[in-house]
């Protein structure tokens, strides 16, 4: 048995997961994950703002101590879409490079493309399922990008799409609760980006839908009327289609305050959650016309546990 971690550092959040790994199952020793929102002002600016770089290292910082507490022997730490898209990359790396070295020599963040973030994800996130519901449409709603994948034993087809919850708010969600004209917009946009990924991701071919991500359980619990975020009830849990649109459209007409007041929403979420709302929204839509799915299954096993088992071999 092995001690292994993976780091996932997006747009919005900042994940770590420590497993115990025996070949390929893995047993959770820790997860956590903190809104430090790496991404802000991406969209606009292209650059990390030297104030995102100084909460993810105060993060990833308590997060190499965790690795030391544990005794983790090999940690990947991977960033996404925002640090596709920036020029300044060179002060992230430097950053993670002496934070993580400090632990473990060597250690450093990798940048992966929008496929590679789909096959992890697929990988972590249908590890689980039971194949009868294959093929799937894995979905990855992120802070900066979202990833569309449709695969069974294996991925068939990928694509990640300039759409996730904090890119589409900057862009267009600027008002408190957003006006309908930014509501439009921001579906126009969504609608844009989902035409081209689902040009190469078949999804008619598709039977069960899975969502992950922070906004993705953040429904699940308000459609399930939790009182508290309850990662073990989230995990696997469904949601039907009509109950899902229900409480998608309840987030999008609400003030951030009314957003951040609902028991089982993060607090850095709660600024962002209504633009990853039109995102579920139309992609639900396409779903029910192209595939006749109408239902979302929400798995808290994602990327991290992709990465982990990438270091498995």
């Amino acid at each position: 048995m092995k001690r292994a971690a993976a780091i996932d550092c997006g747009t919005n959040s900042i994940r770590l997961l420590i497993s115990d790994t025996t070949g390929a199952h893995l047993r959770d020793v820790h997860r956590e994950t903190r809104i430090v929102r790496l991404g802000q002002g991406v969209d606009a600016t292209g650059q990390f703002a030297p104030d995102a770089i100084a909460r993810t290292r105060g993060a990833l910082a308590d997060y190499a101590a965790l690795l030391k507490q544990h005794g983790v022997e090999r940690v990947r730490m991977v960033a996404t879409s925002a640090a596709r898209d920036v020029t300044n990359r060179d002060d992230f790396f430097a950053m993670t490079a002496d934070v993580l070295g400090a632990v473990i020599p060597g250690a450093v963040a990798e940048v992966i493309s929008g496929a590679e973030e789909a096959e992890l994800s697929f990988r972590g996130a249908v590890d689980e399922l039971d194949s009868a519901g294959a093929p799937f449409v894995v979905v990855d709603l992120g802070g900066g990008s979202t990833e569309i994948v449709l695969g069974e034993s294996g991925v068939v087809a990928s694509y990640s799409a300039d759409i996730g919850c904090v890119r589409l708010t900057e862009r267009c969600l600027h008002t408190d609760p957003p006006t309908p004209e930014e509501v439009v917009a921001a579906r126009r946009v969504v609608r844009e980006k989902l035409d081209a990924a689902l040009g190469v991701v078949p999804v008619e071919r598709g039977r069960t839908w899975v969502g992950l991500a922070g906004t993705m359980t953040t429904l699940s619990a308000l459609a399930h009327n939790m009182t508290a975020y309850d990662a073990a009830a989230i995990h696997l849990s469904r949601v039907p289609g009509d109950r899902l649109l229900a409480v998608c459209e309840r987030l999008i007409g609400m003030t951030r305050s009314e957003r951040a007041a609902l028991p089982p929403m993060h607090e850095g979420r709660a600024d962002v959650i209504g633009g990853g709302a039109i995102v579920v929204e139309e992609l639900l839509r396409e779903l029910r016309s192209r595939a006749g799915i109408d239902e979302l299954t929400v798995s808290e096993h994602d990327i991290l546990d992709g990465i982990v088992m990438s270091l498995c071999g």
